[in-house]
């Protein structure tokens, strides 16, 4: 195995363009509205607004209702929806509207970025301030949000026949393309604000990092599914799960069946999974995170590495502490404000841990 103290750093050299300084605050500003997009995503999903407007209209559905007919309109499509009839039927307008707004904001949200994408992408490139490369990447971007978009509503559509609530596969999907989306992007981001760095001579760190980076992604997937299924409602206590260690539906042959896992509603199989392993990623990575930092930091890292680091342990003992918040707080109901800040810095970590990777120079160029 390879000897951290001998690890050697050398310059990443090559012939980048440096861009303008407009050109790196817009991609900032465009990280930062994808990183709001997965918070308002969270408010949405915890307030149960996310069905509540029942048309994808791209160009129409830009303006709320404006009057009193209106509002009854959109309040009478929602009324047809599975979820008014199983579970707010009775609903004041006002409620209504309290849940409209949120989904409302969430796609004007998406509709603003198109904006703030589209048109200032447009003059860089005609003022020649963005070069081949980076606009190759951005193409890509614009893909990735197209179809980040076009799995919210297919997303939204699950939930509009027969459940009342959205399948949780499909919402897990959507936020794992968002993900994928906002990480292309800060990639990019990373490459455009430093297009020279020290690269760390280490296959054990570099490796190690992309393991830990795996599976901080696979922790939010499987977040995302604890969200579609509502698994912390059933087991709101720490450490144990409702005073076991392994929830004893797991343990029982005939509930690991295909039947549970298509039908995860009629049976607590899915949501005692997918939390216990959620719990069990939780830990491990917390272990390996940690002796990841002190091997790292004994390798005498650059500055920019070692603050990496840092960060990426401090963000990671906050997301610990919110997780346990979370779930030890979910009785009856999720808590928006916890649900909200846990999600939120679940992208930080991952952030943190992509600055980590890009530091130990893991991309190629």
């Amino acid at each position: 195995m390879e000897a951290i103290a001998n690890t050697t750093y050398t310059a990443e050299r090559g012939s980048r363009k440096k861009y303008p300084s407009l050109v790196k605050a817009w991609l900032g500003i465009g990280l930062f509205m994808i990183f709001m997009q997965v918070v308002i995503g969270g408010i949405t999903r915890l307030t149960g607004s996310g069905l509540s407007i029942t048309k994808w209209e791209i160009v129409t559905g830009t303006l709320p209702p404006l009057n009193a007919q209106q509002w009854e309109e959109a309040f009478d499509l929602y009324k047809a929806t599975p979820q008014y009839a199983k579970i707010n039927q009775g609903m004041t307008m006002g409620e209504f509207k309290f849940i409209y707004f949120w989904e409302y904001i969430h796609r004007l949200w998406a509709r603003l970025m198109g904006f703030v994408f589209i048109i200032p992408l447009a003059y860089f490139w005609a003022r020649g301030m963005v070069d081949k490369p980076l606009l190759k990447r951005l193409g890509v971007v614009f893909l990735l949000a197209a179809l980040v978009a076009s799995f919210g509503w297919i997303m939204v559509a699950s939930g509009l026949i027969e459940r009342p609530w959205v399948n949780a596969y499909k919402l897990t999907m959507h936020l794992s393309l968002a993900l994928i989306l906002f990480s292309y992007l800060l990639w990019t981001t990373f490459k455009t604000f430093q297009p020279e760095r020290p690269v760390l001579h280490s296959r054990l760190l570099k490796n190690a990092a992309l393991a830990i980076t795996g599976l901080v992604a696979l922790q939010i997937v499987l977040g995302g599914i604890m969200a579609g299924t509502k698994a912390g409602l059933f087991y709101p206590t720490w450490p144990d799960m409702s005073g076991e260690a392994i929830p004893g539906v797991l343990l029982a042959g005939s509930n690991w069946s295909v039947e549970n896992f298509v039908n995860y509603d009629s049976s607590l199989f899915l949501p005692a999974l997918v939390q216990f392993l959620h719990r069990g990623m939780a830990y491990m990575l917390t272990i390996i995170i940690l002796w990841f930092f002190f091997k790292a930091i004994k390798s005498n890292p650059a500055p920019s590495l070692r603050a990496g680091l840092y960060v990426l342990v401090s963000v990671l003992i906050i997301q610990m502490a919110l997780g346990i918040l979370t779930v030890v707080n979910s009785i009856g109901t999720i808590p928006v404000g916890y649900g909200v800040f846990h999600q939120a810095v679940a992208l930080l970590l991952l952030t943190a841990m992509l600055f980590v990777d890009f530091q130990l120079g893991k991309a190629r160029n």
